[in-house]
């Protein structure tokens, strides 16, 4: 009897122990600015693994941005979520986000430098495989993720979910080292019909491989449950909206994308 409850207590703990892992890492971008990643992998999984960057929302690195790194470590990845704001400050006050977003994108070479030391960190961390490497951006993160290509880091795939798609430094042939996926709303209020077919018009001419997904009567903010919550109060939220259908559909798309670009 002893011996059939130290095993059992021996696999409870095993069990236990064979789980997403957290923990928060400071550090820092070229510039001395304080950072804050949050990364999240699986214990289960041995040997070395590719390694994704997550890119928050115009909110920052709240919540959901973490929830996101522990899904995809929870997939068998390595997955940190970046900070581009400094401090990881967040918001649910949408000119707070505004403002936020607009300092963080007001110089992109600053910008560059906060992506680029985030993916070191990811790359730094012991299980990480530094020659498969990913990233996701949603919102803002979107648009991060995507200059990011557009000046060739050295990243396999690159997913935008609901992210602007304007830049200022588009992409020129022979840069783009990434596979582009981008997931887009097609509701969505906050991308111009023009801006998508400026982005398509770009991607093509500069020979990028790339696929673009637009989900019918999505809006910005699709895979946040939180999006229908964010879009109303005193404040007057923006056109947002959490939309089921489309969120489990564009995480579909990612995982068949990852495990092409990584030839699992």
């Amino acid at each position: 009897m002893r011996a059939l409850l130290a095993l059992t207590l021996m696999c409870t703990a095993a069990f236990a122990q064979a789980a997403v892992q957290t923990r928060e890492i400071p550090y820092q971008d070229a510039d001395g600015n304080r950072l804050v990643g949050y990364y999240a992998y699986d214990d289960a999984v041995t040997g070395k693994r590719p390694g994704i960057v997550v890119v928050h929302e115009w909110w920052g690195l709240n919540d959901y941005a973490k929830r996101r790194a522990r899904d995809l470590a929870a997939l068998g990845y390595n997955a940190l979520a970046i900070d581009m704001y400094g401090d990881g400050k967040h918001t649910e006050h949408p000119q707070d986000a505004q403002a936020f977003m607009a300092a963080a994108l007001k110089d992109p070479k600053a910008a560059a430098r906060r992506f680029d030391a985030g993916l070191a960190l990811l790359k730094l961390q012991p299980n990480t495989n530094k020659h498969d490497l990913g990233a996701v951006g949603y919102c803002f993160g979107g648009k991060v993720v995507l200059d990011a290509a557009r000046r060739g880091e050295k990243l396999d795939g690159v997913v935008s979910f609901h992210g602007a798609l304007a830049t200022a430094t588009p992409a020129k042939p022979g840069v783009v080292r990434a596979a582009i996926l981008v997931e887009h709303g097609a509701a969505d209020s906050m991308v111009t019909a023009e801006q998508v077919q400026a982005f398509k018009a770009e991607m093509d001419a500069a020979k990028v491989n790339y696929r673009f997904v637009s989900l019918d009567g999505a809006k910005h903010g699709f895979t946040n449950p939180d999006a229908d919550r964010l879009s109303h109060g005193d404040h007057g939220g923006p056109d947002i909206g959490y939309d089921k259908a489309a969120d489990d559909r564009s995480w579909a798309d990612m995982q068949a994308f990852f495990k092409q670009v990584f030839n699992e």
